[in-house]
């Protein structure tokens, strides 16, 4: 592991750390799952799994599109599918589920926001963005931006999720608009010159 890998693991871990917390937090705030989980909550309904069994086996399929973007997974990309899920479980053990509704959106805005900085800093880290962010990533260097590509993609999962039977509410349509601005916003903060100049 050479020197630049080293000094560029902190970010990563600590990007997919904040991306755990900001997940069990908008969990937490039962106002509707975030797109990727409605879609992971419709395809364990489809083939009778665990939720969170259904979302490894989607980020192994996904790692299947970046064929065509020549796309390649790396260090990052490991990490992300071990730490993001044992975070989030982890969090959700500490974290109490509020009663207030007020609470529960104070949850949802401040879970979306640190997720969504945790997704920037992570892959700003140039170590490999996980399965999904590497479409993203893979697409939004063909000319799109990183705003307008994750709305999309959440936006697919999401639609796609609902189909299959996914639970969904009013935080998952916040989070499908709002995530991909401040990941755009994150990652020009924070890229280290590795992914590609926005």
């Amino acid at each position: 592991m050479n020197s630049k890998i080293i000094k560029r693991l902190p970010q990563c871990l600590f990007g997919l750390f904040l991306c755990g917390c900001g997940l069990a937090f908008t969990v937490e705030a039962k106002l509707g799952l975030n797109p990727w989980d409605v879609f992971h909550d419709g395809f364990s309904k489809l083939i009778n799994v665990r939720i969170g069994f259904a979302g490894v086996l989607t980020g192994f399929i996904v790692l299947l599109g970046w064929i065509p973007l020549k796309q390649k997974p790396f260090l990052g990309t490991i990490i992300n599918i071990l730490t993001i899920g044992n975070v989030l479980d982890l969090t959700m053990y500490f974290l109490p589920t509020p009663d207030q509704i007020w609470l529960q959106h104070f949850y949802l805005y401040f879970g979306t926001v640190l997720f969504a900085m945790g997704v920037g800093i992570y892959i700003g880290s140039g170590l490999g963005p996980g399965p999904r962010d590497g479409i993203m990533t893979g697409i939004a260097k063909r000319g799109p931006s990183v705003r307008a590509t994750r709305i999309g993609i959440d936006f697919t999962a999401f639609v796609t999720g609902v189909l299959l039977g996914g639970s969904f509410g009013y935080g998952t349509v916040f989070m499908v608009l709002v995530t991909g601005p401040i990941v755009q916003f994150s990652l020009k903060r924070y890229d280290k010159g590795a992914i590609f100049s926005l």
